[in-house]
């Protein structure tokens, strides 16, 4: 080859050394920061797994709460899962023609036991009783237990029932749902999972409504199990539905591409004008969301979070942490609760409220099936109002002082972890 030729050869020959240099440096730039998220992943589990062993679980303040007069409808807030779980079985054990359940996790332990045991009265009574749990939230339960008389009609959700269904995002939906609902007339709903644990150790919200406004929550129930069987095994009893002004029923379905709940998160925090109170177990809101909050608290609104300051996800604890500088420094007040909190309530201007299962990250707002109702009251404002104060009484609050003295390294996890958020 002549040197002409090599020369003219050599700016090719380094563009292509460039580009590969180029590959190489953004692909070791890739696994490292993977394997650093890997790694602060398996710290932060083990860490997880020694707390568990060597927790002391203590009892937590929880006010008493009555009944609210809402329009047509009775509601009660329920903020402690003892009493909960013995209204719930009582609601079952005085049903008269239908009993729909459904739940993402349902534990086979003494609380799920009595669930089963009541539901099956019923159901040897003559009663229609319908369940649906999630499948993969009751992965670890023994089969056993998830095992049910014929005269009990059972839907373990699966998000994929086909292969094709590994190819469409909308099918990697679980249903994240908590839901009584007994003769169309007494309906649950909140944040709430069967189990022992539940009932004592977590500080969660549940809200029972009795009233025409519960036909809202079975015809959801009936939707969702209709979409899932043959005709000849849908749910044909149908309940009638009315407007209603005060309560209102909002409905995540991946399936169907509509996320009422994120659009009415923002939609009443845009609104708010004196004070907006949010209590979250997993805080991992998107942009939009995160800056409707901070606007308000720029335009003078008292803007209030409360957080688990240790989840059962610690994972997702230091993703949430990581938004705490910017929520501080624009005036927002962040609390760390010393128990597990599992709650996913809101109570906007002593008017406006939000009870249900949506947590605020992306898996809720635009993955799971998710469901929450709305109600317009000021009572139930006031009760929101008092037992988000309670709760204050056993939290912390942060400060941008405190926090920014935080170890560099705790700073350089949260955003090695900040990636993991689109995937929350």
């Amino acid at each position: 080859m002549s040197k002409r030729k090599q020369a003219a050869n050599i700016p090719a020959i380094l563009k292509g050394r460039q580009r590969f240099s180029l590959r190489r440096i953004i692909l070791f730039c890739f696994g490292t920061m993977l394997g650093l998220q890997v790694l602060v992943v398996i710290i932060l589990q083990i860490l997880t797994q020694r707390r568990r062993q060597h927790k002391h679980d203590k009892p937590f303040p929880h006010p008493q709460l009555g009944p609210v007069k809402v329009g047509k409808n009775t509601l009660q807030i329920y903020d402690f899962g003892s009493n909960l779980f013995d209204a719930m079985l009582a609601a079952i054990d005085n049903a008269h023609e239908s009993i729909y359940l459904e739940t993402y996790i349902w534990k086979g332990d003494e609380t799920g036991q009595a669930f089963k045991d009541h539901l099956q009265r019923k159901a040897d009574e003559g009663i229609a009783v319908y369940i649906i749990y999630d499948h993969f939230g009751n992965m670890v339960v023994p089969r056993e237990f998830k095992s049910f008389q014929p005269n009990i009609h059972a839907l373990a959700y699966q998000a994929f029932t086909r292969p094709w269904h590994l190819l469409d995002p909308r099918h990697y939906a679980l249903d994240h749902r908590k839901l009584l609902i007994v003769d169309g007339h007494i309906g649950f709903i909140g944040g709430y999972n069967i189990g022992s644990e539940y009932a004592t150790k977590w500080r969660d919200t549940h809200l029972r409504i009795e009233g025409p406004a519960v036909a809202d929550i079975a015809q959801s129930f009936t939707e969702f199990w209709n979409q899932y069987h043959k005709k000849q095994d849908h749910i044909t009893r149908h309940y009638p539905r009315t407007f209603d002004p005060l309560i209102n029923l909002r409905g995540t379905s991946a399936l169907r591409m509509t996320f009422p709940i994120r659009d009415m998160y923002i939609e009443a925090i845009d609104r708010a004008e004196h004070t907006i109170h949010l209590t979250n177990a997993y805080f991992v809101p998107d942009r939009i969301l995160l800056e409707a909050l901070m606007e308000a608290s720029q335009r003078g609104v008292d803007v209030r979070v409360i957080v688990p300051w240790v989840s059962n996800h610690r994972v997702v604890d230091w993703i949430t942490h990581g938004y705490f500088t910017s929520c501080l420094e624009t005036g927002i007040r962040v609390y760390g609760y010393n128990n597990m909190l599992h709650a996913k309530t809101c109570t906007i201007d002593g008017q406006w409220s939000t009870i249900g299962t949506a947590n605020l990250d992306r898996l809720s707002s635009v993955g799971n099936y998710e469901i929450n109702v709305e109600v317009y009251s000021q009572e139930i404002a006031r009760q929101m109002e008092e037992m988000f104060h309670c709760d204050t009484t056993n939290a912390f609050e942060l400060t941008l002082e405190s926090w920014d003295k935080r170890p560099w390294f705790v700073v350089l996890s949260e955003i090695i972890l900040v990636p993991l958020r689109f995937l929350m």
